[in-house]
C-alpha cells in the first residue's frame, strides 16, 4: 500500500506491461482481424478524446480545465479498453483471458499517468484516503496566547535541544459554538514546538480543495517537508500548521460562510478553531502571526478571510483561488449560502471586501496559479490587481507547465511561503 505510484520504477514497469499486452492484442492471425483491432483502438481513442472534450469544454463537469496530458492518457485508456474488447470476439479462449486481464492494466496505466499530471497521490494509501498520521497528544493547559507581536525568540528558553524535524499528527477540533460537523484535523508542530518549554509561534491554517480532506494538504501538498526545510534554515522555527476541515465532508462546499444548508463553516474556522489553537498551543495574538494557506475552494476561503478579517489574519497563500464563494451558479449560491440575499452575497466577495477595507496596513497575499489554467489565471490576475490597489502586499506566482493541480499547490507553497513567513516575522 506504500509502493510509490508516482515514481519512474512503478510507472515504467506498468507502461511496459501495458505495451506488451497491447502488442499481443494487436497481432492477430489474419490481416483483417489486425485491422479490426487497430480500428477499435483508434475509435476508442477518439471516443476518449470526445468524452474529455464534452466533459471539459462543453459542460465544464470538473469546473477546471483539463490538460492535454490528462486528455492524452484518457484517450489512451479508452483505446486500450476498446482494443481488449475487440479481442473478445472471434478469438480463442486464452486470447479472451489476456484481453480481460488487459482491461484493468490499461485503466491503471491511464490513471497513473493522470495522477502524475495532477500530482495528487504518492501511493495507494493516499488514493484510498488513508490518513498516515497518529493522534497528537495536546492538552488545553499547555495553551497560551502572548502579546509579543512577532518576537517569538523572546519567549524561547535558551539551551534546549531542538529536534531536526517537526511532528505531524491528527487532532479533533470540536465545533463548540458552531456545531459544524468537522472531520479530524491534521497539525504540524515545528521542531522548536517539540522542546520541553516551546516558544510562542505563528499559526498557518491549511485548507484543502473540494472534494478533499485536511490530510490532503500534507499528503498531496507536501506541507511537512516544506516546513521542515524552512525550519532547518531558521533554527527550528516555522509556523504551527493546522489543516482543518472547512467542508464537513468531501462532497460538500459550505463556501466558508454560515448557512442553514451547510452549517456554520465560518464560525467554526474563525472562532472554534481559533479558540482551540489558543487553548492548546503557545501562540502570538498579533494578526501578523496568523495566516491561511489554501488550494482551490480552500484558496478562495483563504482570500475571503485575509481580505474580510485583517484583524485576525495578516497573510494568505492562495493556490488557484476563485473570485469568491460560489457553487458554480449565482442564483444557487445566493439561495443556498446567503439566505437569498444578493446584497449579502456581493458583500462577501473578496473584491468588495478589499474595496471596503482599504487601505490595508499590514497584509500580504500571494496568489499562485498554474500556467495552463486559463480560467483561474484570470481570477488570480484580477484578485492580485485589486489587492495591490487596496494596499495589500501582493504577489502573483505562475507555476510553469502546470494547471489546476497539486503540482501548482507545491510550487505556490515553495515559492510563495517566504513572503508569508516575512509577514509572520520569520525568515527576514
Amino acid at each position: 500500500m506504500t509502493l510509490r505510484i508516482d515514481k519512474p520504477p512503478f510507472l515504467i514497469a506498468l507502461d511496459l506491461v501495458a505495451a506488451v499486452l497491447a502488442l499481443y492484442l494487436l497481432v492477430r492471425p489474419t490481416g483483417r482481424r489486425m485491422l479490426a483491432g487497430l480500428l477499435a483502438a483508434v475509435g476508442g481513442g477518439l471516443l476518449g478524446w470526445l468524452v474529455v472534450w464534452i466533459s471539459d469544454d462543453v459542460f465544464d463537469v470538473f469546473g477546471v480545465g483539463l490538460t492535454p496530458v490528462t486528455t492524452f492518457w484518457a484517450a489512451l485508456g479508452f483505446a486500450g479498453v476498446s482494443l481488449a474488447i475487440a479481442n473478445l470476439f472471434r478469438s480463442r479462449w486464452w486470447r479472451k483471458v489476456v484481453a480481460v486481464v488487459s482491461i484493468p492494466v490499461f485503466l491503471a496505466t491511464a490513471a497513473a499517468g493522470v495522477n502524475v499530471d495532477f500530482g495528487a497521490y504518492r501511493d495507494l494509501n493516499d488514493a484510498l484516503g488513508v490518513v498516515p498520521y497518529r493522534s497528537l497528544d495536546l492538552h488545553a493547559e499547555r495553551g497560551e496566547v502572548l502579546d509579543i507581536g512577532t518576537d517569538y525568540a523572546s519567549t524561547a528558553t535558551p539551551g534546549q535541544t531542538v529536534p531536526a524535524k517537526g511532528e505531524i499528527g491528527t487532532v479533533d477540533i470540536p465545533g463548540t459554538t458552531s456545531q459544524f460537523p468537522a472531520r479530524t484535523a491534521v497539525v504540524y508542530l515545528p521542531p522548536v514546538a517539540l522542546t520541553a518549554k516551546p516558544p510562542a509561534l505563528p499559526v498557518l491554517y491549511a485548507l484543502s480543495g473540494q472534494p478533499g480532506a485536511p490530510a490532503d494538504m500534507f499528503t498531496a501538498g507536501r506541507l511537512g517537508p516544506e516546513m521542515d526545510a524552512f525550519a532547518a534554515a531558521h533554527d527550528g522555527y516555522a509556523p504551527i500548521v493546522v489543516a482543518v476541515d472547512q467542508l464537513g465532508g468531501p462532497g460538500r462546499n459550505p463556501m466558508c460562510v454560515d448557512s442553514r444548508e451547510y452549517g456554520n463553516s465560518a464560525t467554526y474556522l474563525l472562532h472554534d478553531v481559533r479558540d482551540w489553537i489558543s487553548s492548546h498551543l503557545r501562540v502570538s495574538s498579533d494578526p501578523a502571526a496568523w495566516g491561511v494557506f489554501g488550494y482551490s475552494q480552500g484558496a478562495t476561503c483563504a482570500v475571503q478571510f485575509a481580505t474580510g478579517h485583517p484583524e485576525l489574519f495578516g497573510s494568505a497563500l492562495a493556490s488557484s483561488s476563485e473570485l469568491g464563494p460560489t457553487l458554480g451558479d449565482r442564483t444557487l449560491t445566493i439561495d443556498t449560502g446567503f439566505g437569498g440575499s444578493a446584497k449579502a452575497f456581493e458583500a462577501a466577495q473578496p473584491l468588495a471586501m478589499m474595496a471596503a477595507n482599504a487601505p490595508y496596513k499590514n497584509s500580504t497575499i500571494v496568489f499562485g496559479v498554474g500556467q495552463n489554467d486559463a480560467k483561474y489565471t484570470a481570477f488570480a490576475r484580477t484578485l492580485h490587481a485589486a489587492a495591490q490597489k487596496a494596499g495589500i502586499h501582493s504577489e502573483l506566482l505562475i507555476s510553469p507547465g502546470t494547471a489546476h493541480d497539486w503540482n501548482t499547490v507545491r510550487h505556490t507553497l515553495h515559492d510563495g511561503f517566504p513572503a508569508i513567513a516575512r509577514e509572520m516575522g520569520l525568515g527576514r
